[in-house]
């Protein structure tokens, strides 16, 4: 705990201009939650820094912008009572001390003013509620009306009034729990704990906006599996996501068992944050054996398979997506063609591999195939040492392969030797089938290596292409 470092923290130019307009109106103000949090904790200097004025906090707000002399506006929340504002690497938000009340069918609260005690009471988790003093007469003090230091000593995650009813009132506090224990590296305490089983089918009124964000915070953080398991064992998951709790299980037949593919998901989202913070492959690693619950099947002489899993499973991706409100452009594209063609480089590395084969999949992965090299290797989760460097070195092997044929023959990025127009000139054709079938023969005779990928050669399977399917040739121009 950094407690001795407190006063030296607060001494910024900031937060006494902050002090002195709070004086000037007779007003308390503390700076509290996220950066006291992460100040206590020894974190870098957090960028997000919440005041709160026992008062208008919005007029504070404005009299602070004036006296930085800021050029861009003040925003204001007035439903709310908050304000905010961007100054240097900062982003500020002022709000007044409030109390708050709920209806059963809405997480918006009816908010009117309150005092320092009514805004603690409202918030979601004791380490939250920390402040320290701006007020001259007593500048530095400590707040801490609920033990949120010895919390943050004993890294415990728990509510400052009784869970049930903060769950309740607000239910994204639940996932917010998830986020902080996967972010911090906290346990929530069992009385918490209990209130998210409790209240877990309250999170049906919270907007899938509200969700997702909180679920790409989850993702984003070093260790997500901490928040996972957290909302997996609540039954959290099963509401909003439950094509991952579908996952989960080990069946035996014959004496033949399958792995466990939920808790092997959660391995391989870990192994992939360490090596990307790529947001969208992260979600990848999540959705990569989404496909496996409906495809799975019990083969007598066989075993278990999952034939047709990475297709199913980009499938899938696109209806989760749209339920969460997920970006459906380019983001879901992304994540769906690296769940398709997740299994394509642990093939290879299985198997001899063929130029051919390794064409291909340059084609098919294109300027993609690094992340999904990067998820192929997050996916070896055997814990036999011996395994573990086959599979590596296996991987390693279908790397420099790779870089051999790209070097050779120019695959990444591939754009046709002929285009359609080249096709359509020399053949005198209006547009028709004609063309993309000679388009998709030179391509595939590129990628099986029949032809290099010049326009030489090209032309000439061009020429041959079109008489097979009785077009006049000209001599080429």
């Amino acid at each position: 705990m950094f407690l001795d470092n407190i006063r030296e923290s607060i001494n910024n130019e900031i937060f006494k201009i902050i002090s002195e307009c709070c004086e000037e109106n007779t007003l308390e103000c503390y700076v509290i939650g996220g950066y006291v949090r992460d100040l206590l904790i020894g974190k870098k200097t957090p960028k997000d820094i919440d005041i709160l004025i026992v008062g208008n906090g919005i007029k504070i707000a404005e009299n602070v912008a004036k006296k930085l002399k800021l050029k861009s506006k003040v925003t204001v929340f007035k439903n709310f009572g908050t304000a905010m504002f961007k100054y240097k690497n900062f982003e500020i938000e002022f709000v007044g001390t409030r109390k708050e009340s709920y209806n059963k069918n809405s997480r918006n609260p009816q908010v009117s003013p309150g005092s320092l005690k009514d805004d603690l009471n409202r918030r979601d988790y004791t380490i939250n509620t920390i402040g320290i003093s701006l007020n001259k007469n007593s500048w530095g003090k400590i707040i801490d009306e609920f033990n949120g230091i010895d919390d943050l000593k004993n890294k415990v995650i728990r509510t400052p009034l009784e869970p049930k009813k903060t769950f309740s009132d607000d239910p994204l506090r639940m996932l917010r729990g998830a986020r902080f224990a996967s972010q911090l590296n906290f346990k929530i305490d069992k009385k918490s704990f209990d209130g998210l089983i409790s209240e877990k089918d309250r999170i049906k009124i919270v907007s899938p906006e509200r969700i997702s964000e909180e679920i790409n915070k989850i993702i984003n953080t070093e260790k997500p599996s901490i928040g996972f398991k957290i909302l997996e064992s609540a039954g959290l998951l099963k509401i909003i996501l439950p094509e991952l709790t579908d996952l989960k299980g080990i069946e035996e037949i014959e004496g033949q068992k399958h792995k466990d593919n939920f808790f092997h998901t959660l391995e391989v989202l870990d192994n992939i944050c360490n090596n990307t913070t790529n947001l969208w492959l992260r979600w990848a690693a999540l959705l990569h054996d989404i496909g496996k619950a409906p495809t799975k099947k019990f083969v007598k002489k066989i075993g278990w398979t999952f034939h047709g899993h990475e297709l199913k499973g980009s499938k899938m991706a696109y209806k989760i997506f749209k339920r969460l409100n997920l970006p459906l452009n380019n983001k879901l594209k992304y994540v769906q063609k690296i769940i398709y063609l997740s299994s394509r480089p642990i093939i290879l590395s299985n198997n001899n591999i063929t130029d051919s084969a390794i064409r291909r999949l340059i084609f098919d992965a294109n300027e993609d195939l690094d992340d999904l090299l990067t998820l192929c290797e997050a996916d070896i989760t055997t814990k036999n040492p011996s395994r573990f460097k086959k599979y590596l070195n296996n991987f390693q092997i279908v790397r420099e392969k790779i870089k051999i044929v790209e070097e050779r023959d120019s695959i990444r990025n591939f754009q046709p030797p002929i285009s359609g127009e080249e096709i359509m000139k020399y053949f005198k054709l209006k547009p028709s089938k004609e063309i993309g079938i000679i388009k998709e023969f030179i391509k595939n005779s590129i990628l099986d290596g029949k032809i290099k990928n010049d326009k030489e050669s090209a032309k000439l399977l061009m020429i041959e292409k079109g008489k097979s399917l009785g077009l006049k040739s000209n001599t080429i121009e």
